[in-house]
C-alpha cells in the first residue's frame, strides 16, 4: 500500500476491540496512516457502521474516493455471533449497565427457546435501545439516557433473516445472527428476553460479516504502536 493507493480510496477491515468505539478505532487508523505515509493533514476517511463499544469484530473503514462506497456498505447485511444471558435485564440492554430484575429461569426448557428464536425470523418491529447513537432533537439518544433525561424510541421495521448456531448453556444462549441494516442486537436480545417473560440481555456481541467481508480477513494488530500497514 502506498500513500497514493490511500488517497486514490481503499477498504481497510479491522477487528475492533472490546471497549473501544468506533470513532476511536477509526483515529487510530487514520494517526498510523499519516505517520507511515506521506499524506495531507486532511485525508478522507471514515467507517461504514458504527460497532457498539461493547461488541468487538468487523469494522470497515474507507479511505479516499472509496468513501463514497459507505453508503452501499451501510446497506449491506450483517452478521454477528450473539451470547445473552437469561434471567437479569439492564437498563443499556448489554453489559455497560448493571444487572436488575432477577428472575426464576428454573422452569426454561430448550424447546421453548427454540420456540422463541424462530419466531423473530422474518420482518419484525423493533425499537432501539435508549443508549444508541441515534439523534433525537439534535441529541444522541444515549448522552440524553445518561442524563437521566425519560426518551421514548420509535419502533421501526427490521428483518432477522435467520438465527443459527444455536447453543443453550442456561443462563446463557449463544447464537449466529443474520440481519438488515438498522437492527439492534442489544433490542433483540432485550424482546427475546420479554417473549420468554424471564428478561435478558446481551452479554457478548462480535460482527463476523457486513455483504462479503468477513472478519476472518480483517486486521487485529492496528491497535498496536509498532504495527505497519
Amino acid at each position: 500500500m502506498t500513500d497514493q493507493d490511500i488517497l486514490e480510496g481503499q477498504i481497510i477491515l479491522l477487528d475492533k476491540p472490546l471497549n473501544w468505539t468506533s470513532f476511536q478505532a477509526v483515529n487510530k487508523l487514520k494517526y498510523k496512516l499519516k505517520n507511515q505515509f506521506d499524506l495531507p493533514k486532511k485525508f478522507k476517511i471514515g467507517h461504514a457502521g458504527t460497532l457498539d463499544p461493547k461488541a468487538t469484530g468487523l469494522l470497515i473503514v474507507c479511505t479516499g474516493k472509496f468513501t463514497k462506497k459507505i453508503s452501499e456498505i451501510q446497506d449491506a447485511p450483517k452478521e454477528y455471533r450473539t451470547e445473552i444471558k437469561l434471567g437479569f435485564q439492564t437498563e443499556s440492554y448489554d453489559t455497560e449497565k448493571p444487572e436488575i430484575l432477577e428472575t426464576n429461569i428454573s422452569f426454561m426448557t430448550a424447546e421453548k427457546i427454540l420456540e422463541v428464536l424462530n419466531d423473530f425470523i422474518g420482518e419484525i418491529d423493533q425499537k432501539p435501545p435508549v443508549f444508541s447513537a441515534l439523534k433525537i432533537e439534535g441529541k444522541r439518544a444515549y448522552d440524553l439516557a445518561r442524563a437521566g433525561v425519560e426518551v421514548e424510541m420509535k419502533s421501526r421495521k427490521t428483518t432477522i433473516n435467520y438465527i443459527n448456531e444455536i447453543q443453550i448453556e442456561l443462563p446463557f444462549v449463544r447464537f449466529t445472527v443474520g440481519c438488515s441494516k438498522g437492527t439492534y442486537i442489544r433490542s433483540l436480545a432485550h424482546d427475546i428476553g420479554q417473549a420468554l417473560e424471564v428478561g435478558a440481555y446481551l452479554t457478548n456481541l462480535r460482527r463476523t460479516k457486513i455483504g462479503d467481508y468477513v472478519v476472518k480477513d480483517a486486521n487485529s494488530d492496528f491497535v498496536n504502536d509498532d504495527y505497519h500497514f
